[in-house]
């Protein structure tokens, strides 16, 4: 088993040459700070969307440019997406000791993952994540937004929204932990019916009302337990942006929707 997990995407759903992957996520995170408003608060939690940077990279940069303020404070990144080529029981962490990318190395947290070795749910699946693209999109993002972090990767297959909980329990943290949902909203759906279903999925997430269904959310089962995360330590969510493939860079007729939402920690006021 090779303790370097290496990027399986890169040059097809994101540029594979540093320079210009770099420059790309720069524009992308430029373009969504222009159109940012007020002060941000740093996110516990963030929905990213993972397709192609043509067709949902806009939307991830409204999530990760949240993170600029916080690029020194972040030092572990929580990383939970959906499975899409080998079905899993559980959580599947790498078995990796480094994820490789064309932007340099990510350090696999080993504490997170000797922690998270009692819990029966979380498993280890070398074959789940080798081709897995919900992580991998991710993490240029992360590299360029952050400055020294490392990565717990969950490949995320059938389990329950208490199982996801209880992972996300046990590496909540403070200030220095992040957590990041991979996930798109609907698939092939014509434009304008997956808009409908997309706001009224982002409604239930706005309001933390699960469970999402993967015909809503390929990552349903990683939000579902971050919902219930959520609720439990009274994060506020806030939509940061919606679209799909349609506004971006496919055709009208069978488009995948995109959400970019973050999850704040609510500042109690006393008198």
């Amino acid at each position: 088993m090779s303790s370097v997990r290496q990027a399986a995407v890169a040059g097809v759903f994101y540029p594979g040459e540093a320079r210009v992957l770099s420059r790309e996520v720069a524009v992308l995170l430029a373009a969504a700070r222009a159109q940012g408003e007020g002060v941000w608060s740093t996110p516990k939690a963030l929905i990213v969307p993972h397709a192609g940077y043509v067709y949902s990279g806009p939307m991830a940069a409204q999530a990760y440019a949240r993170l600029e303020s916080a690029r020194h404070t972040i030092r572990r990144v929580v990383l939970l997406g959906p499975v899409h080529h080998v079905p899993v029981r559980g959580l599947a962490l790498p078995g990796a000791a480094v994820f490789a990318t064309p932007l340099g190395d990510l350090r696999v947290d080993q504490p997170a993952v000797a922690a998270l070795a009692t819990l029966p749910q979380v498993v280890v699946s070398p074959a789940a994540h080798a081709q897995e693209h919900s992580l991998e999109v991710q993490l240029p993002f992360l590299q360029s937004v952050l400055a020294d972090f490392t990565l717990v990767p969950l490949a995320v297959g059938d389990a329950s929204p208490e199982e996801v909980a209880q992972v996300l329990e046990v590496l909540w943290g403070g200030a220095e932990t992040l957590i990041v949902i991979s996930s798109d909203l609907s698939h092939f759906l014509p434009y304008t019916s997956a808009n409908k279903v997309d706001a009224d999925t982002v409604a239930h997430i706005l309001s933390l009302h699960g469970p999402l269904t993967h015909n809503q959310a390929c990552g349903g089962t990683p939000i579902n337990g971050l919902l219930l995360a959520a609720r439990h330590h009274h994060l506020q969510p806030s939509l940061l942006g919606l679209c799909n493939s349609g506004d971006t860079a496919g055709d009208l007729q069978r488009v995948v929707g995109y959400a970019a939402i973050a999850f704040t920690e609510v500042q109690h006021v006393t008198h």
